[in-house]
């Protein structure tokens, strides 16, 4: 695992040390790691090319390991670091403790194996150190990680499709709802095809950010990064509990409409990467 953040331009290391000192007061912690696209410049050419990205595409992706005998649930951890890290640059979180963290490793487990040959370390209190596992088996990552995509892909068609139907019959408030679903299935997708693994949540936003960085298609689908985006966006997350049980949700037709067509759009872009994904593995394991 690598420790040096020198390849970034000073404001992000600023911002980076900062971020540290602020996670490791606040939550005490065995390790903060950082992956994802600052951890090298190979990496953002490879989901974004050559392309220059806006801000609200650069998160700063963290796994926090926390320490043996912190009882706390994980959403609870993660809830605290994203309510103190506010920064211009958004942060992105996952939290393990370190014995899930190790067995993971010893198993092969292809997210956790790369965050240990590929991520950088930023803080770590040296109570526990990290196991150095095993290989992954790269041929049963990608059976596997077509098999997990497949499954939630199918899903995300089945409640798209369904949404259309409810649309013709007019049961707007259901189709909304079953919008967001296809929505949250096709992410959970991605991430299973992406990392053989997918985080316990079923936040929206969280599944939309962790996997911006998989490709420019889909980190710009959804933006926010306007008044009006970030407006649609939030009809989406409402719909999960809104549009099912409050009587007074309403949405228009042009946003229902753009909406399925954005749903529609998301579902042909998670095909489309995560074939190429598969392609990639397959040459991996060769």
């Amino acid at each position: 695992m690598h420790t040096s953040i020198s390849h970034l331009p000073p404001h992000r290391r600023k911002q980076l040390q900062t971020l540290t000192h602020m996670i490791a007061a606040s939550i005490r912690p065995e390790k903060i790691i950082l992956f994802g696209l600052h951890t090298s410049s190979e990496q953002g050419q490879a989901a974004y090319g050559t392309a220059t990205l806006p801000e609200f595409l650069l998160n700063y992706d963290l796994l926090v390991i926390t320490r043996r005998g912190d009882h706390r649930y994980d959403h609870e951890i993660q809830d605290i670091v994203e309510r103190r890290c506010h920064f211009s640059t958004p942060v992105n979180v996952l939290v393990h403790d370190i014995d899930y963290v190790n067995a993971q490793l010893a198993a092969g487990q292809y997210f956790f194996s790369m965050i240990h040959q590929e991520a950088i370390l930023l803080y770590d209190a040296g109570a526990v150190p990290l196991v150095e596992g095993r290989r992954p088996d790269m041929a049963s990552i990608r059976v596997m990680a077509e098999k997990d995509f497949d499954n939630w892909w199918q899903r995300a068609g089945a409640f798209f499709r369904n949404a259309l139907f409810s649309l013709r019959e007019k049961e707007v408030r259901i189709a909304v709802f079953l919008l967001h679903q296809a929505a949250e299935q096709a992410y959970q997708a991605i991430l299973l095809a992406y990392m053989g693994y997918k985080p316990c949540t079923h936040n929206l936003d969280k599944l939309r950010r962790y996997t911006n960085r998989f490709s420019i298609e889909l980190g710009t689908l959804f933006p926010r990064d306007t008044p009006a985006e970030d407006r649609l966006f939030k009809l989406l997350l409402q719909s999960y509990v809104d549009a099912r049980y409050k009587e007074d949700f309403d949405i228009s037709g042009e946003d229902l409409e753009t909406l399925t067509e954005r749903i529609e759009r998301l579902l042909s872009i998670a095909a489309r990467i995560c074939r190429n994904r598969f392609i990639s593995l397959e040459k991996m394991a060769s």
